[in-house]
């Protein structure tokens, strides 16, 4: 209900009736009143006038679960929203939420995680009240062979979200990292639980660099933040909750065929990597050639010296620059 009323209040931008709202979501005064109340104790600034109603006034955007809710505008994905202000991990709380039965589309938001990884165990910088972290639970019914590909849809989605809320078009650096003027900006990690033909659930956790911050020595070359690129505040709510929107639109197109056959085209349009030298780190044999965008599985396709082309997949090699990292 919280979120509701503030949602509303916020799009009428304007003193609204308690018995407008009464009606509209049909509660009793007493409950309009608590969740306003409720609100306030938030950090809402909601004033309250007889004879006029309530009026949210404008300010910082604030960040938690009702903020977070009152902004999806989506049928399923990032629905409900489960916040927490500390976690080790999102990806390891959606895990254990999705163990317990949690929706398809419960997505886990922490201001800070404490053992926040990356690819290969690698450990990922979560500071509080700087970055962007969540995990959006899954319970597809593909093949496990294909679950991979949906770690390129959420890469799709975090671009096209970064790009709603800044106006500012980053790119993806095959497979899924999103980047803006050659740095690193965000990292996507997904994992699942399976059998053989069947999967019980896909977790597809995202990290945002959002505000200033210090990175460590081994990437600070690579690394930069959104409102650095963007030179403004970035609400991070309104980011989460645009990428959702992207994420559900992405994630049925790809449901569609099966395969990234439906968002090729995107995804190359986004791929810094296309039509550019690389060198493909392969544990059978390094090796380099000129990328040729992403084929339908989300592979990179590498044209080598000699005229073939090479099918690159995700989990077993990675790809750099030639003279660097994108």
């Amino acid at each position: 209900m919280k979120s509701k009323i503030l949602a509303w209040l916020r799009e009428r931008g304007d003193y609204v009736s308690g018995q407008e709202l009464c009606e509209h979501f049909g509660v009793s005064r007493t409950a309009v009143w608590k969740a306003v109340g409720q609100l306030k104790k938030e950090g809402y600034r909601i004033q309250a006038v007889q004879n006029r109603g309530y009026l949210l006034e404008t300010g910082e955007e604030l960040y938690g679960r009702s903020e977070l809710a009152s902004r999806m505008d989506t049928r399923w994905a990032g629905h409900p929203v489960m916040f927490y202000d500390a976690l080790g991990s999102t990806n390891l709380q959606a895990k254990v939420d999705a163990e317990q039965g949690a929706a398809h589309g419960t997505l886990v938001v922490a201001d800070m995680q404490t053992a926040g990884r990356g690819r290969r165990g690698r450990s990922w910088s979560s500071p509080p009240g700087t970055n962007v972290y969540f995990t959006l639970i899954l319970k597809p019914r593909i093949k496990p062979d294909a679950a991979s590909m949906l770690t390129l849809v959420m890469a799709l989605a975090v671009a096209e979200g970064i790009r709603e809320t800044c106006g500012m078009a980053p790119g993806i650096k095959w497979p899924n990292d999103v980047v803006m003027n050659g740095k690193k900006i965000c990292g996507i990690l997904t994992e699942m639980s399976a059998e053989r033909e069947y999967i019980h659930y896909v977790v597809t956790g995202v990290g945002i660099n959002v505000k200033s911050q210090e990175f460590d020595p081994e990437v600070a070359a690579k690394a930069t933040w959104l409102e650095q690129e963007c030179g403004r505040p970035v609400p991070r709510a309104r980011l989460i909750a645009s990428v959702m929107q992207s994420y559900e639109k992405y994630y049925e197109i790809f449901l569609g065929t099966g395969d990234l056959a439906g968002l090729q085209e995107a995804y190359n349009g986004l791929l810094v990597n296309c039509g550019r030298q690389v060198h493909v780190l392969d544990p059978k044999g390094e090796f380099q050639g000129l990328s040729r965008g992403i084929n339908q599985m989300g592979e990179l396709l590498v044209e080598r010296e000699d005229g073939t082309v090479t099918a690159v997949y995700a989990g077993e090699v990675s790809v750099r620059g030639v003279y660097g990292y994108v």
